[in-house]
């Protein structure tokens, strides 16, 4: 009995070390990578504000072919509406709408994630002249995670994990708008 009072302890103990950490841990975090696209600056932006657009260059857009996918409002305008069903856990169930547009600058979206989860992000897409006929593109994602999960933190990193599939997209980006 004292020995088991003891693992009990431990346990509890490990416990209240590991939730006052997670005080201390940051919530949020910020994702962001970029890509040169030999096109005018015009042209990528016209091409990036429309959502269906995606399905070209996401990565997350190709995971399941067979999803289902549904549309609302005029597309590349503030309130369209992209969502997604995949039987795929890793793809899950969600939606995201154009938030904002700086016209020829920058698009916000609004990710609510459904499952296997439910969240509510913010990512972007930016665009910056290079030169006449290059165009540099930031896609970025912010996120945060709520006290006590924001321990897990500690152990993965957003970055890594969300950067490289923003990567991807943008490789897969460049590709689209740079085929002859």
């Amino acid at each position: 009995m004292k020995i088991l009072k003891g693992i009990l302890f431990t346990i509890l103990g490990l416990v209240a070390i590991a939730l006052v950490v997670a005080i201390f841990v940051k919530k949020e975090y910020a994702v962001e990578r970029e890509i040169t696209i030999n096109r005018p600056k015009q042209e990528v932006f016209d091409y990036i504000k429309l959502l269906r657009n995606q399905d070209h260059f996401s990565k997350w857009a190709t995971m399941d072919p067979d999803m289902k996918k549904e549309y609302r409002g005029t597309d590349g305008t503030e309130g369209f509406v992209s969502a997604w069903d995949s039987k795929k856990k890793d793809v899950g169930k969600g939606a995201q709408e154009i938030k904002k547009i700086t016209e020829g600058e920058r698009i916000d979206f609004e990710l609510r994630f459904l499952k296997p989860f439910e969240a509510t992000e913010a990512a972007y897409m930016t665009t910056e002249t290079v030169s006449e006929n290059q165009t540099k593109v930031k896609w970025g994602f912010n996120g945060r995670m709520p006290y006590p999960m924001n321990l897990m933190l500690l152990c993965m990193s957003m970055d890594k994990m969300i950067g490289d599939d923003l990567q991807t997209g943008l490789n897969n980006l460049k590709g689209e708008l740079e085929r002859p």
